[in-house]
């Protein structure tokens, strides 16, 4: 690492008098001393309960590779080439979609995943899952703030939420059938996993009970429930939140799923979610997650498609919408400093009941919990909060009809997107694409073959090895946002030095990243359109 990138790094971090980050706010940077301390607004940290999950996860920095110290005699950005991809691609997922008789048919032909915590631990989540009782796939990426709680939920229920708002009524009956039975329940969904996904185990009956209650509301009506794909997004995501929120309110035996409640409803999340069936794809999104599509026109050239709007002060949509829903008197106040009420980067989110609440009733909340102040939860009011809620949850659902010319859906949280455009993307997906589809020449001698000519072959091969060198397209993004240089090269002085930054230093140079790209059939599209 030169000496001259290390001492910019160490420098950049002493004399900030304030964090400037493009993260939330819940973060703020106090130098002291030399020192870098973090001070969270809402919750100083938001640790897993004992025996729920671990926070030394596979995706945090290995302990080995990561300072504690920001005095300069302690840095070190000293890492091997299998040093740096063992970090790069301890979180890799990947996922062939075949049929029972091994051939490609689902127009979803694969799909390959990655996550890089800066947090520790990460915030972010991801979810893959086949609907099992209706048709299609879906894919999520949820970023949390003011730790991971919320964001763990979500990623654990939402998806389920989903899924029964698009069940037939027979099918509903016939699951809250076996449940009163007490007999096996048909399988909502097949989960696609990492080994080392975290889980909220102690709390699943309670998640479960609380679906149960929603599908039972759904067979309470009058009609047959028959939502459409949008309906049934914005319903399950407004009822998630709408439990979260009503959990925490509950009263709690179990002082564990009363502690969880309260981190979950205390902290946040954004969530972008993709709902695919055949050639229909929906993308239900809630905060500054996003989703783009990567198209290739008929002249072999590629473009971008985005299928998301980023929902944060810089989003003229939602500062109307915003303005339509509070008094005239609050225009000036909604957004201070490009933040709702000064506090949140996005104005959509799950959670956050400090931005939904009344004032009274946080107070009731905190009041009777023993625990929030152990759990690092205390009451914050913002200035100028006089008609909550300021925050919802409802997302925006884009529909995309499936061309055999869109070859490939990218989601990703906006720690990706905050270091790559959405231009930038599409271009390392395709030259990925493109690589993989060119058959790699044989090594062809001529005679007589001497040393220069050799030494001209082996680099050739040597440089098509490095541009391959991430079978998970995911992990390729990753390394390209974390550590490409102004040429939009990837150097690996910096790819190094960003993943040994301390804990508490390394947020202020990039936020915790999670990558889907899902890769469409497109045999199977053509002939969806062949046949109709």
């Amino acid at each position: 690492m030169s000496r001259t990138v290390s001492s910019w790094i160490l420098s950049s971090a002493r004399n900030s008098i304030v964090l400037q980050e493009k993260g939330r706010l819940y973060s703020i940077c106090i130098p002291n001393r030399n020192k870098i301390k973090w001070k969270l607004v809402f919750s100083k940290t938001c640790l897993y309960p004992a025996g729920s999950c671990s926070s030394e996860g596979t995706f945090s920095l290995k302990k080995a590779f990561r300072h504690t110290s920001t005095e300069e005699e302690h840095f070190s950005f000293q890492l091997s080439p299998s040093q740096i991809n063992d970090i790069l691609r301890a979180g890799e997922l990947s996922h062939k979609i075949l049929d029972l008789n091994g051939k490609k048919a689902n127009s979803v032909l694969r799909f390959e995943s990655n996550q890089l915590a800066s947090n520790a631990p990460i915030e972010d989540r991801r979810s893959a899952a086949t609907c099992l009782q209706t048709k299609g796939m879906m894919f999520g990426v949820f970023d949390g703030h003011a730790g991971s709680a919320c964001a763990q939920a979500v990623s654990e229920r939402l998806l389920h939420y989903i899924a029964v708002s698009l069940m037939s009524r027979q099918t509903l009956e016939e699951i809250e059938l076996a449940v009163e039975r007490m007999k096996p329940v048909l399988p909502i969904l097949q989960w696609h996993k990492h080994p080392n996904d975290v889980e909220y185990r102690d709390i699943a009956s309670q998640y479960f009970e609380n679906l149960r209650v929603y599908w039972q509301h759904l067979l309470d009506l009058d009609t047959e429930p028959g939502f459409s794909l949008e309906e049934a997004m914005i319903c399950a995501f407004k009822r998630l939140d709408s439990d979260i929120s009503l959990e925490v309110q509950a009263p709690h035996e179990n002082e564990l799923m009363r502690n969880i409640a309260l981190q979950v409803a205390f902290s946040g999340a954004t969530a972008c979610v993709a709902h695919i069936d055949g050639v229909h794809l929906h993308v239900a999104n809630t905060g500054d997650c996003r989703a783009i599509l990567g198209v290739q026109e008929e002249d072999g050239t590629w473009s971008t498609l985005p299928l998301t709007r980023d929902h944060n002060a810089f989003d003229e949509f939602e500062i109307r919408r915003l303005k339509r829903e509070h008094p005239r008197s609050e225009e000036k106040t909604l957004f201070v400093n490009d933040r709702l009420l000064g506090i949140l980067m996005p104005s959509r989110a799950f959670g956050d009941v400090q931005l939904k609440w009344s004032k009274e009733l946080q107070h009731s909340v905190l009041e009777n919990s023993c625990d929030a102040e152990a759990l690092n939860i205390y009451q914050y009011v913002p200035p100028n909060y006089h008609t909550p809620p300021y925050l919802t949850a409802e997302p925006e659902v884009t529909y995309h009809k499936l061309r055999s010319k869109d070859k490939f859906l990218v989601i990703a949280s906006d720690g990706l997107w905050e270091m790559l455009s959405n231009e930038k993307v599409v271009k390392l997906v395709a030259g990925q694409l493109t690589e993989l589809n060119v058959q790699k020449p044989q090594l062809a001698f001529e005679k007589p073959v001497n040393l220069g000519y050799m030494h001209n072959l082996l680099l050739q091969r040597k440089n098509r090895g490095i541009a391959s060198l991430d079978k998970n397209i995911a992990t390729h993004l990753i390394r390209h946002a974390i550590g490409s240089n102004e040429y939009g090269e990837v150097d690996q002085e910096k790819l190094a030095a960003m993943l040994t930054l301390p804990e508490d230093l390394a947020r202020m140079y990039r936020d915790d990243i999670t990558v889907t790209v899902v890769y469409f059939n497109s045999e199977t599209i053509e002939n969806y359109y062949r046949n109709n």
